[in-house]
Order: C-alpha cells, then structure tokens, then sequence
C-alpha cells in the first residue's frame, strides 16, 4: 500500500488554467498600427530625396529629423511589438502555464508604447543623442532599460513556473534576447546628461565608433534576429503542422550564432581608423556567421518537408517561407559585405540600404504578417476573413522587397563607380558629388514605388484583419488542462546531453551571457585601455564654444544621416575630400560622427583644402540649398536663420567635456560665452561685407543665430589637421 501511495504521488495531476490571450492582441493592435505609421513615415522620407520641397521648409518635417523617426519606428515600434506579440503568445503555451503576472504584462505594454510615443516626439523635435538605432536621450533610455526589466521579469517567472520540464528552442533565443539586449543597451547607453533632454556620449571619437557598431550591429543580431528565430522555431512548426527538422541543428544554431554574432561589429568600420586587429576580428567572425546563419535557415525550411502542396494554398505559409529566404539572403550578404574588397564598394553607398532591407521588409516584416495571419482567426475563433485579400498582400509586398531593394543594389554600384572613376589624365571624372547624386533619382523614384506597394499591402492585412475579428468572438482567457510536472525526474535513457541544459533556464541565462559576453570584453576594453589604438596628435585641440554648439545642431537636425566624416585611404577618396582621417582627430568628439551613408559629401576636411568654402556660401546654403547647387535633394534649414542661439547651456556643456577629458583650462565655463560672441562678431561681419547677397529671412540677419555656430563648426573641420602639417614645414 505505500508504494501504492508513494506512486500516486509522483504521478503528474491535471491542472486546470486558462492562457492570456488578451496582452496578446493588444501587441498584436500595437504592431499593426505602429508597421502602417513606421512605414508611412519610410515612404515620406522616401519621397523627401525624390521631392525636397516635401520636407516643408520646418524642422519636425526635414529628413535628418524623419529618418531616425522611421528607423526606430520600424525597429521598436513595428517589430518590438511584434516580438512581444509572438512571445507572450508561444510561451505560454511552451511552458504550459500562464504569464507570471497579468499585471506585470500590461506595465509592459503601456510602457512600451509610452516609450515609442515619447521617442516620435523627441526625435521630430531635435532631441537626439546621434547614435545610430540609439537616437533616444537619457531619461528615455533609462525607461526602456525598466521596461525590459520588467517584460524579462514577467518571461522569467513564467519559465520558473512552467509545467513543461524541458525549454523548446524558441526559450533559448528568448532568453539569450533579453540578456544581450540588455548589455547592449546599458554599456552604449552610458552618458553624461547635462540637461532633462541633452547629454553626451561618454566615449569618444574611435571609441564612441567601436561601442557603438557593436551595439548596432548587435541590435540588428539580437533584436531584429534572434528572438525571430524563436518564433520561426515556434511559428513554422505549428502553421505546417509538422516537428521542427533537426533537434541537433537548432543546439548548433543556437549556440554558435549568439557567440559568433557578438564580434561581428567592427565589419562596419573597415577602413576606418578604428585599429587593424579589431577590423580583422570583425571580418573572420562575420564571415563565420555564414554557418549557424544558414544551418538556421535550413531547419525552418526543412521543416516544411512533405507539405510543399499546403505551401502553395496557405497565405501563412507563403509569407513564413518567403521571411526565411530573406533570412538566409541577407545572412549571406552580410558576411560578404564584411570582406574588405566588397566593402570598399558598398559602404557609405545604397548597396546597404537595400541590404537591410532585404532583412527588415522580408525577414521581420514578412514573419510577423505570416504570424498575425495565423493569431488572429486563432484567438477569435474564426477563419480569415478573405484569403483572396491576404494573397494580395503577399504579391504586392513581394513586389515591394522587388522594387526596393534591386534599385538600391543598383544605384550603390552607380554610387561606388562615380565614385571612383578617373579621366586618362588623373583627374575625377565626377568632380562634383552631386553629378553622382542626380543619377541615382530614378532608383529612388522606383524605390519610393516598392514602399508603396509594401505598404498597400500592410493596409490590405489591417483591413482584413479588422473583418476577421468583426466576425469572430475573442476568447480573452483559452482554458487550458495539462499534468503538473512530477515531483521527481528521471533521466531517459539515451537522452541527450543538451537536455540537461534546457533543464535550468537560470543556467541558461547565465551561459548565454557569458557566451556573448567574451567576445564584447576581447573587443572592447583593449580598444580602450592600449593607448597605442588610438594615438594622439598634438595639433587637434577643443572646439571652441561657439563650435561646440554648432555641432550640437548639426547632431540635432540629423546631418549625421547624409554626410560622413570619414575619409578612406583610397585614392579616389583623398583626391575627393584630402588627407584621409586619423585616429587622433576624433579624441574630443562626443559622439562620434563618422556616419554610414553618403546622400551628401563627405564633410571631414569641410573647413580646408578644396573643400574650403566661404561663410557666405555656407550661410546661403543652408537657407537654400537647391539655390546655391542645382539639382541638391539637401532640405532647407531656413530656421536656423531665425533662430536665436541659446548660450545659457554653454557653461554646463564645458563643464561636461571637462568631465569627459576634454582639456579645457580650469574656470573656462566662466568665460566661454564672451569668447563665443567674440567669434560670432567675427563671422558676422565677415557675412556682412556682402550683405546684399545675403538670402532673405524673416528676421534678418543677426550675430547670434544659430546659423553662425554651424558654419563655425563646419568651417573648423579638418582645419586642425592642416595647421598640423603647417607646423611641420615649418
């Protein structure tokens, strides 16, 4: 009778719950709206290259403003709520039990959407760090790092809670999504905020450039990647009805690619100053990542063995199987652009921009369409309500990604060939930059017709979707009875040693931070304390005050998004712009401002050389720049013109270079205004001696504008590096 007893004890007891479908459908809301805002604000920028006159002559609406809006609308808004949609939705259901807290679900969601509403307005107006994919200011950063506390809070205790022993794959990339993520985000979050919206980056120059491609390219790897790999692991299986194709491949995939990932970063700083053994590292990895990427690729596909025929009929299907090709595309494409020879040719031209877009419109948007059309009818218990509409949103965005992406391959070639094209005597054959940019209006005419297209058909999905849940009822808590766990385990036999893993998330956490950890430190903190990495040069000194806020503005309006200040060592380049760049030219340069597309010349040696130009010019253009070059898809800033600058800030910005090693004299913040307006007379009168060419505004000209500290910084660009070599003549 006791072992009788002792058995009954150990036998799994039905439990009885229900899962929450209702956070679910409100990131399922979320994702559908903020996809139609992301990409209408994409296809307005689009537009704006295209038309300039659509920027509308006002800050919130000029490019440098809307393209960090679309980016981190499409990223976070678009995708994070589709993440969150799919992960709330499947692990419940791999854990066999319900979310940990309801309520912890819905500060997340609120808090999410409250940070996407606080970014939209921030960046239109002006409030930006200039980091690429991490635009948004301290206090905002800030939030986002409690709200993932939170979503990994609510993740983790469902997992502790679970009712299924063993973690299914898509729990290992969910789990090794919230610790990255979050390293990445704090350590290239880490500034110095001199007010409630303005701060600067705590590193500098190559430093600031080596954090901060680790963050993006990681963004890219551990947001825009790895937790879509969970929901393909979840997602395909289930929408075919068929087992995932390889247990073993997914332990491989898993493991290799988030330790491989993490070093990948410096692929973006090839011939950069950034040090030869870093960039090194950054090329063998990427290319590696050719293995675990396509392994990945191979078991979503395979998967679907034997229900080719259901591909063909279900619209589910065709949008999970057309993510996955754009996923094994772009993985392919990534490593090869990380090889030194092609990246010569692709970077600061349009080949990455159809590149990342291949990845953004056919991996995220293509699997999370695929997802909402298998969700929705599921949690209202109906059918979809026009599989006629759904096919249609399937070749219209298919045409999209078509009609996007081959215009942007082709204008990088134009770009790259323009370029560096030399007449039988040795000089450019495209002196001009602006010659190569009115070649390329055809390609973004046709690419503003692929976004077009794409997001047609996101508003087919939106209206379908909204008739599918009209004529279902939502079931808000899905009962739900599974055995509990036994109390005791006992190991198969024959099992797998990786089951023992899967076994103990905590574990799990812990090793996945580690994995990706290792190749952050080995990358970046001998970047940081080998001086030799980044060697100094005795004529580069501070920027003056009035330059320190001109560059400040320039961070503000977003030039950054067109203009590098970057110049490669390649003959082209330095014929182009001058002397290529240095390492110790960038020390006192918080953030960094290298960029990574050229719509714009490169601005490195603005202020010497060939590249010299005068206050008068500079002033003009900015108020007008299709009047000064015809042809210049470059937006007006005609308020800088009428804006007056505000000095009350400047002390609190010496005082934090100060803190951040800039060798101003002690007691400087005291003085710095009076030697800004001394330097501001100094460029007024120089524009007055011809007023009269002076284009018109509406409060005439002025000293104090803040037009004067732009053209002060953009006249002091390169100018420290001449008077370096000046010295050395002499």
């Amino acid at each position: 009778m006791e072992n009788a007893a002792e058995t009954d004890l150990n036998k799994p007891q039905a439990e009885k719950f229900a899962y929450d479908n209702t956070i679910v459908k409100m990131f399922a809301y979320a994702t559908m709206l903020w996809g139609v805002v992301g990409m209408l604000a994409g296809l307005y920028a689009a537009l704006a290259l295209v038309y300039p006159s659509l920027n509308l002559g006002l800050p919130q609406t000029s490019f440098g403003r809307v393209r960090p809006l679309h980016t981190n609308a499409v990223i976070f808004a678009f995708v994070g709520n589709g993440i969150f949609m799919g992960v709330y939705y499947s692990l419940q259901r791999l854990c066999k039990a319900r979310m940990f807290s309801d309520k912890l679900s819905k500060i997340h969601f609120w808090g999410w959407q409250l940070i996407i509403v606080l970014a939209a307005v921030t960046l239109l107006w002006g409030y930006t760090t200039g980091k690429e994919y991490a635009e948004l200011e301290w206090p905002i950063d800030i939030l986002i790092a409690l709200i993932w506390v939170v979503f990994g809070w609510n993740m983790f205790g469902t997992i502790l809670k679970r009712r299924e022993r063993h973690l299914y794959v898509a729990i290992w990339f969910y789990i090794a999504t919230f610790v990255t993520v979050a390293m990445l985000h704090i350590v290239n979050s880490f500034e110095l905020p001199i007010s409630l919206l303005k701060s600067y980056s705590w590193y500098a120059g190559v430093q600031d450039a080596l954090v901060q491609w680790w963050y993006g390219h990681n963004a890219v790897a551990f947001f825009l990647t790895t937790p879509y790999l969970g929901l393909m692991y979840y997602f395909i299986p289930k929408a075919a009805n068929r087992p995932v194709y390889s247990y073993r491949l997914s332990i491989i995939h898993f493991w290799a690619l988030i330790f491989l990932y993490i070093w990948a970063g410096p692929h973006h700083l090839l011939y950069s100053t950034l040090p030869d053994w870093a960039q090194s590292l950054g090329v063998v990895f990427s290319v590696m990542l050719i293995a675990p990427s396509w392994g990945g690729m191979i078991n979503g596909l395979l998967t679907l063995r034997g229900v080719w025929d259901k591909v063909r009929e279900d619209v589910v299907l065709k949008f999970l199987v057309v993510a996955i090709t754009a996923y094994g595309m772009a993985t392919f494409e990534g490593p090869m652009l990380s090889l030194k020879n092609v990246n010569a040719i692709a970077h600061f031209t349009d080949w990455v921009v159809a590149h990342v877009h291949v990845g953004a419109l056919g991996w995220n948007g293509f699997l999370t369409f695929g997802i909402l059309y298998w969700l929705i009818p599921k949690m209202w218990g109906t059918s979809l309500w026009s599989k006629k509409l759904a096919g249609w949103h399937f070749w219209l965005g298919t045409l999209g990604i078509l009609f996007y992406a081959i215009p942007m391959y082709w204008a990088g070639w134009v770009q790259h060939l323009m370029w560096k094209q030399f007449t039988p005597d040795g000089r450019l054959l495209y002196p001009n930059f602006l010659e190569t940019v009115t070649q390329l209006m055809p390609m973004y005419m046709m690419r503003a017709l692929g976004g077009t297209l794409y997001l047609v058909g996101a508003v087919i999905m939106v209206v379908n979707l909204i008739k599918t849940v009209k004529a279902g009822k939502f079931i808000a808590n899905e009962n739900a009875e599974v055995p509990a766990l036994p109390k005791t385990y006992r190991q198969h036999s024959g099992e797998h040693w990786h089951r023992a893993i899967e076994r103990r998330p905590v574990q799990l956490l812990i090793l996945s931070l580690v994995i990706v950890g290792i190749g952050g430190i080995l990358e970046l903190v001998p970047t940081f304390l080998v001086k030799s990495n980044v060697p100094t040069i005795a004529s580069v000194k501070p920027y003056t005050p009035l330059e320190l806020h001109g560059r400040d503005i320039y961070v503000r309006e977003g030039c950054y998004v067109c203009h590098s200040q970057l110049i490669r060592p390649f003959r082209f380049e330095t014929v182009r712009y001058g002397e290529y760049s240095k390492a110790g030219e960038f020390v006192y340069d918080h953030p960094f401002q290298w960029g990574s597309k050229r719509t714009g010349p490169d601005l490195a040696r603005e202020g010497t050389g060939n590249n010299k130009k005068s206050n008068l010019w500079h002033y003009n253009h900015l108020a007008d720049p299709g009047y000064i070059s015809q042809g210049s898809i470059m937006p007006s800033y005609i308020w800088l013109l009428d804006d007056e600058l505000d000095t009350s800030t400047t002390a609190a910005k010496i005082r934090a270079m100060q803190t951040l090693g800039v060798p101003y004299p002690q007691g400087y913040d005291a003085k710095a205004n009076a030697e800004l307006m001394a330097q501001e007379q100094e460029i007024f009168k120089d524009l007055m001696k011809d007023e009269e060419k002076l284009l018109p505004n509406d409060n005439g000209a002025g000293p104090n504008r803040e037009v004067i500290a732009l053209i002060a910084y953009l006249q002091r660009l390169g100018r420290d590096i001449e008077a370096g070599k000046t010295a050395e003549k002499k």
